[in-house]
């Protein structure tokens, strides 16, 4: 049985894509897992591989939905697009790809039919120490 988070999250990724999709964006794969990595858009524009975490909450929320991507998910984002490229994922991809992380915050009010979307390209670069 699927729980009102999973749906909300469901609907969020949908209308994520959606609106990717208008910006030129080509949708690779939704909910990509491998392992106990999981990715929730993966996206291509150009040269430009973008790995989208998407942020789904009904209104009022307590803080901004993408405040929730902190360095732990951060973390395991840059580990499941390490394995999407090693894996499967890599064919048929340009050679010259740039790895970009993006967020995505999903706020739906009343209904759910009124949403609000933001979107942030290159949220975040991984620091390799």
């Amino acid at each position: 049985m699927r729980t009102n988070r999973s749906v909300v999250g469901r609907k969020g990724e949908d209308e994520a894509c959606r609106y990717l999709a208008q910006l030129g964006h080509r949708i690779l794969a939704r909910n990509w897992r491998g392992g106990h990595l999981e990715l929730d858009v993966i996206t291509l524009t150009g040269s430009e591989l973008h790995i989208v975490e998407v942020k789904s909450r009904v209104a009022p929320v307590m803080a901004e939905p993408q405040r929730n991507v902190g360095r732990e998910k951060q973390r395991r984002m840059v580990a499941a697009a390490q394995a999407f490229l090693h894996g499967e994922g890599r064919k048929d991809l340009p050679a010259d790809l740039e790895i970009v992380f993006d967020v995505m915050s999903v706020v739906f009010f009343g209904t759910g039919a009124d949403y609000d979307i933001e979107y942030y390209p290159n949220a975040f670069i991984p620091l390799y120490t």
